[in-house]
């Protein structure tokens, strides 16, 4: 279920959020859930990175999964003769 909102934006702006909705065929209202939702996932993507960033700058993690990648790459199959 949608929730009606109203906030206030400059006209100019407004003008250019109409031309790309119209350009792209949506009304202003799915342009602008879209541009929303783009932005929140673009902040939750950048908090993820940080964290993976921050996990491995660590010496000892950044080793660790190393080594356990290499374990598990000994373990695997031989895909390298596959035919798709």
């Amino acid at each position: 279920m949608l929730k009606k909102t109203a906030i206030a934006i400059d006209p100019a702006l407004l003008a250019e959020i109409d031309k790309l909705a119209s350009e792209r065929g949506e009304s202003r209202n799915a342009f602008i859930g879209i541009i929303l939702s783009t932005a929140v996932k673009a902040r939750r993507d950048r908090e993820i990175t940080r964290r993976l960033d921050a996990l491995f700058a660590d010496h000892e993690q950044r080793h660790s999964h190393r080594d356990g990648a290499r374990a598990l790459d000994r373990i695997g199959d031989d895909w390298s003769d596959e035919r798709w």
